[in-house]
């Protein structure tokens, strides 16, 4: 499905669900930063220009080679983040690397894990994430790790501008209909904590799911 085929009501109900995945934190400098990873290479940019912002002194790249991001980033994802970073004038110095987490979970107790084996023990954490994430990011971060304050942000690209990017705007509104599944399950599995789900929202999310847009969703 083109961008051309999906119906101005879906592109509003999209817009709907993502407006809810965005927390928009107020910004501010935390003690260090985790970038997520993913297909998604603007979380590396995304980063190195909070850096550059000063709004962290320290950056851990989390993330490894998973079937949905082997073609892009053989390496991993972790890894490939790492290089974009560098590109963009990120010194080396600053960049920890977790190179093994396959999941939201993991991205965050590894790179936990990281930062103590270097000497860190953050008490505030800016997650830097694909923009559909930052709210399930909070939420599996609140449950794994609820001592330290964590601050959520990610690349500022409208939905349609953002689906160009990444260049499926059918396989974009998935993953938001999927993450918005996984922000409903995910606490009575233990994963997150839970988190309220406004009735529009709700609605927005039934209707995508009625016109076909669930290739992203859990498997039974």
């Amino acid at each position: 499905m083109s961008a051309e085929q999906i119906s101005d009501e879906q592109w509003r109900h999209a817009r709907t669900i993502l407006d809810y995945h965005l927390l928009r934190h107020p910004p501010r400098r935390c003690d260090v930063a985790i970038g997520l990873g993913s297909h998604d290479l603007g979380v590396a940019s995304t980063a190195a220009a909070l850096y550059h912002d000063g709004r962290f002194p320290l950056l851990v790249f989390s993330g490894a080679t998973t079937p949905t991001t082997a073609a892009r980033f053989p390496r991993g994802e972790a890894v490939h983040y790492r290089e974009h970073a560098l590109t963009l004038g990120v010194p080396d110095q600053a960049i920890l690397l977790e190179p093994h987490a396959t999941n939201t979970g993991q991205n965050i107790t590894l790179s936990r894990q990281v930062l103590t084996d270097a000497g860190h023990h953050p008490t505030s954490v800016l997650l830097i994430s694909k923009p559909y994430m930052e709210r399930r990011a909070y939420a599996t971060a609140r449950k794994l790790w609820p001592e330290v304050e964590f601050v959520c942000t990610s690349e500022p690209l409208d939905l349609e501008d953002y689906a160009r990017s990444i260049g499926d705007a059918k396989l974009v509104i998935d993953m938001i209909v999927g993450d918005l599944q996984r922000v409903i399950e995910y606490p009575r599995l233990g994963y997150t904590i839970e988190q309220p789900i406004p009735a529009e929202v709700h609605d927005a999310y039934q209707a995508l799911l009625r016109a076909g847009f669930t290739s992203r969703l859990l498997k039974n």
